[in-house]
């Protein structure tokens, strides 16, 4: 949000979709608990990757989000990360793979070892596999190093899956990202929002089709919002800068 910030004055929130994910945004002190004053805005952090930690998400979750939290090393906890981030993305892949490899849905019903073994569908093979042009290809070679017994209908299903969960990972980013920009539009009383978020993470810059289904998702979550998006470089080294340099100007 702050290196952006520096070049678009509208930029007001800030999303990392990466290995993790998080949010910020700006808020009007008066509606800012256990804060005196009512003058100004501070920036206020989400983590909203702890989403869901309430149980409020347990309506949505599958048995491969509930796999994945159960064998997580902080069970119970950053369940909207697990969900939407890159360090789950491959292994939710994987899971479903097996799901249908034990139903004879895929590889003649034969998973290799290397398919059983958690983490070694990687997330970054979701975006090889996704590739408009070369996804297929990358699919079958993928599956090939995974020492699978494939055919061409397993590798164009193989697909299917992960667009499936990367399409399920940009919804729900949208509708967390949809649901700060109706809390900035209400709270300051505003019948119409233009504003900017500022975006880093290698989901979001790497993956193909995610920021197109991200940015097409959103105006039909937050109608009256006019979100424009802007892709950050360096974010934590400019960013860190920029409240520096604010602060340094404060203190003189």
């Amino acid at each position: 949000m702050m290196s952006c910030g520096y070049r678009d004055r509208s930029c007001e929130i800030g999303m990392i979709i990466g290995t993790g994910t998080n949010a910020c945004y700006m808020e009007k002190m008066k509606n800012v608990e256990y804060m005196d004053g009512e003058d100004g805005l501070m920036c206020i952090n989400t983590e909203w990757g702890g989403f869901g930690d309430d149980g409020s998400l347990k309506d949505i979750l599958t048995e491969f989000d509930k796999v994945v939290d159960n064998t997580s090393e902080n069970r119970g906890e950053h369940i909207f990360e697990k969900m939407i981030s890159g360090m789950y993305l491959g292994e939710i892949v994987r899971l479903v793979l097996i799901k249908l490899t034990e139903e004879k849905l895929l590889f003649k019903g034969e998973a290799s070892a290397a398919l059983l073994t958690p983490g070694k569908f990687e997330t970054r093979f979701i975006s090889e596999i996704e590739e408009p042009d070369s996804g297929l290809e990358n699919a079958k070679q993928i599956l090939t190093e995974l020492n699978l017994k494939w055919d061409l209908v397993d590798a164009r299903v193989v697909r299917l899956v992960c667009d499936t969960i990367s399409s399920r990972s940009a919804r729900l980013c949208a509708a967390a990202l949809a649901t700060i920009a109706n809390c900035i539009r209400l709270n300051r009383e505003l019948d119409y929002l233009k504003t900017a978020v500022g975006v880093d993470g290698t989901v979001y810059k790497r993956h193909p089709t995610f920021r197109n289904k991200l940015q097409k998702e959103v105006p039909n979550l937050a109608p009256k919002c006019d979100i424009k998006f802007l892709e950050s470089d360096e974010s934590s080294g400019e960013g860190a800068a920029m409240a520096m340099a604010v602060l340094q100007r404060l203190a003189q």
